[in-house]
């Protein structure tokens, strides 16, 4: 269920302090200035997909910081989405500047110094998501923060109105229908960056970091065949597979590895699934590639504390 936290009910002098400390609770620790003193208003509304969120804010001029004392106080590792719905955004970062209107929108990372511009009222919605659900679909991307992704090209165009009916529509469907939602729109997402980065090549960085993402994306399209492996992944996007081995490096992880944690992820997503109660866990497991359901199980109870019948049964209660 949406929560709803909204400024107007308070009494005029405080309502700047009261919005400190909704943004604080929302998002992470950030300071907040405003000129419009009694004036001053702001509302959020937030809705939760696991380890993300959805939230929609409106509110008044005011600059909002992420400075290096709260990052020092922080254990938050996120990464933020703003999707402009009306007004006018600076978002500042990393050296550079973005201006975000209407059906376009930014990231930043909450790891780094940011400051946000709002010189008038505006409407926002932000999708806040752990680092590692975007790391893990295209890598470092660290050269796109506060960069404008425009409505005038389709993609991200495609990108911006997908991930906005998402935020409409995850309060409408199940839990495990709003996560897939999730997943479809963070692949968008990752393949807008990449897009992005490619357009910037010749730059080496952006070069590897465009070529992790087409083999991760590989990856992920093709989970389902038990015959994946790194020399057929490397042939199919024109590497060597001693070049892709060294991509996952950069990341700290392997190909096995991350074959078989997005294998493990997906499973664990289906056994949770009231639409997949009907089928075995072994026809779940084969479906995402595994071919030996005593070592599946094995793995499944390593990596998530339970076996794969044990985390069905919590999952259905």
């Amino acid at each position: 269920m949406a929560v709803v936290l909204d400024t107007r009910s308070c009494l005029p002098d405080r309502r700047l302090a009261v919005w400190q400390d909704i943004v604080c609770d929302t998002f992470v620790g950030l300071d907040c200035k405003s000129d419009m003193r009694g004036a001053f208003w702001g509302s959020v509304s937030q809705s939760r997909i696991g380890p993300a969120a959805f939230t929609r804010v409106d509110s008044t001029a005011q600059r909002v910081f992420r400075t290096p004392s709260r990052i020092a106080r922080a254990s938050e590792d996120f990464v933020l989405m703003a999707l402009g719905n009306s007004g006018v955004n600076g978002v500042f970062q990393d050296g550079r500047e973005a201006i975000v209107s209407a059906g376009q929108f930014v990231i930043y990372d909450t790891t780094r110094p940011y400051e946000l511009r709002f010189d008038d009222s505006f409407s926002q919605t932000i999708l806040q998501m752990p680092r590692k659900l975007l790391q893990q679909r295209i890598g470092s991307f660290d050269g796109l923060t506060a960069t404008t992704f425009a409505g005038d090209r389709p993609l991200e165009r495609l990108t911006y109105d997908f991930t906005l009916n998402v935020s409409k529509t995850i309060e409408q469907v199940d839990p495990a229908a709003a996560s897939r939602l999730l997943d479809q729109a963070l692949d968008l997402l990752a393949m807008t960056l990449a897009d992005r980065l490619h357009a910037r090549l010749p730059d080496q960085s952006a070069h590897r970091s465009a070529l992790l993402y087409r083999l991760k994306n590989h990856i992920l399209t093709h989970l389902a065949d038990p015959e994946l492996s790194l020399p057929r992944t490397a042939a199919a996007i024109g590497i060597s597979p001693r070049y892709a081995s060294d991509l996952m490096a950069d990341e700290q992880s392997s190909f096995r590895f991350y074959v078989q944690t997005q294998r493990l992820e997906r499973c664990k997503r289906d056994l949770a699934d009231p639409a997949c109660q009907a089928r075995h866990i072994g026809e779940i497991a084969f479906a995402w590639g595994f071919n030996d359901l005593a070592h599946f199980s094995r793995i499944f109870r390593q990596r998530f504390g339970v076996s794969p019948r044990e985390w069905r049964e919590q999952s259905g209660k």
